[in-house]
């Protein structure tokens, strides 16, 4: 779609701007969002007329020369009791891409409208006191989520609790700062607590504590969004591509008698009741000439080394036993089941399967599923999502420590506003400006 019109200016919110906002064309129903001063003469003009607030209307839309653009719903949301804060407006009509394109081109051709750049909608919400951006980022996250859980947990994180946990840390450390500088500047008065020390300095061992705990339970969010890593090994024809294949359902990797056939990681991503499995075939390990294979097989080692949880594989009719340790949990599975008779006993095999007959996959997805949720977070529980979150609270950690040092209290008051200034950027509150772009520019248009 090619529409040409007023250039964007980023953050020139004096700017009406126009979106679709409903997704990949056609489709059956197309919303084109607008935003800003010129939304209620621009819905007269097309409508006809401007709905009543809040509520959608159906009627035809004209073009500026009287003939029929579509026929359709149009909504107005005025300001700042709206999405943005500024007065809002939406078309909902047929979804044509020439429809959508000749409403597009009609409305930025008008004075003062243009399109909308990436995340700006959500960006002048933000602007306009709608959100923090802890939930701008949130309702990026609500989008982007690819599972029920990520999706739970978005939502979560949309609801304030997080912006209450980091403003409650701020305001413990603004009042810790503010009763230091009492001692500094007013040590003789009578009414000014005398050292600080026992007040203020406990807390501040505490709260330090406090965030190290939160900040660390970001691997569990890295796990949420990423997955939980699983990795297949074993010797030549262990069964991994054969098991892998059994899970996603469908044909993902090649199968064949012949040893070594899988040269590199396969992955694929399993929703397991809500949580994202990352699953990983490897090279079969064995000592090789071949430069390709071991370059497969250095892979497939080094991908086992950094995951949650590895499947060592083992044929039950030619056990080949996986010889190397990993740092995380590892589950032994005997594969090929069906071509076995009676076992006396099932040891050293956590799991026997069979990809033909299916025997096993359900208690080893079970499994599998289990340790995937308990890696996660629970719900409810606060944890830092986003790299730039654990950054901000490493930055107010640091410039706490410094403040517990033995240091003039002079710089031990500076420390705790360097620290209550980190905790303020996570949700906004201190200049800020430096990232909108980057937090912003990671939406889609018309978000």
């Amino acid at each position: 779609m090619r529409i040409t019109g007023s250039s964007p200016v980023a953050g020139k919110t004096s700017d009406t701007i126009v979106a679709l906002s409903s997704g990949r064309l056609p489709a059956g129903v197309a919303v084109v969002r607008m935003s800003g001063p010129a939304v209620r003469e621009t819905i007269t003009d097309l409508a006809g007329l401007l709905p009543p607030p809040r509520m959608a209307r159906f009627g035809v839309l004209r073009l500026p020369d009287g003939s029929v653009l579509d026929s359709g719903l149009t909504l107005f949301f005025p300001g700042p009791h709206s999405f943005t804060g500024e007065d809002c407006g939406e078309f909902q009509i047929h979804g044509g891409r020439a429809a959508v394109d000749t409403l597009l081109r009609t409305i930025v051709q008008r004075p003062g409208c243009r399109l909308a750049q990436a995340g700006e909608f959500t960006r002048r919400a933000f602007e306009n006191g709608k959100m923090d951006l802890l939930d701008a980022e949130a309702t990026a996250d609500i989008i982007a989520a690819e599972t029920e859980g990520q999706r739970r947990f978005a939502v979560e994180n949309s609801s304030g609790q997080h912006a209450k946990l980091y403003s409650g840390w701020r305001g413990r450390l603004i009042r810790a700062r503010a009763l230091v500088e009492a001692e500094l500047d007013f040590a003789d008065e009578s009414d000014v607590p005398g050292s600080v020390s026992d007040q203020v300095w406990a807390d501040m061992e505490t709260l330090l504590t406090e965030i190290r705990g939160h900040a660390g339970s970001y691997a569990k969010a890295e796990m949420l969004r990423d997955g939980f890593d699983v990795v297949l090994v074993g010797a030549p024809n262990a069964g991994k591509s054969s098991l892998l294949n059994a899970l996603a359902r469908r044909e993902v990797a090649i199968v064949t008698d012949e040893p070594g056939t899988t040269r590199d990681l396969i992955e694929i991503a399993l929703d397991l009741n809500g949580t994202k499995v990352r699953l990983t075939d490897t090279a079969g390990l064995r000592e090789t000439g071949g430069k390709v294979e071991r370059l497969g097989i250095e892979k497939a080692r080094a991908r086992a080394q950094g995951a949650s949880l590895v499947l060592a594989l083992e044929d039950l009719s030619a056990p080949v036993a996986v010889s190397e340790r990993f740092p995380g949990e590892v589950l032994r599975v005997g594969t090929k089941r069906d071509l076995v008779g009676q076992m006396e006993s099932t040891d050293p095999y956590d799991f026997l399967i069979s990809c033909v007959s299916d025997e096993g996959l359900p208690e080893l997805l079970a499994a599998i599923e289990d340790r995937a949720a308990k890696a996660g977070p629970q719900r409810g529980e606060l944890i830092p999502w986003r790299i730039r979150h654990v950054g901000l609270l490493e930055q107010a950690m640091t410039h706490l420590r410094r403040s517990l040092a033995a240091i003039p209290l002079e710089l031990r008051s500076e420390e705790l506003r360097l620290a209550s200034n980190a905790l303020g950027r996570i949700v906004g509150e201190i200049d800020v400006e430096d990232l909108l772009d980057a937090i912003f520019g990671q939406f889609c248009i018309g978000k």
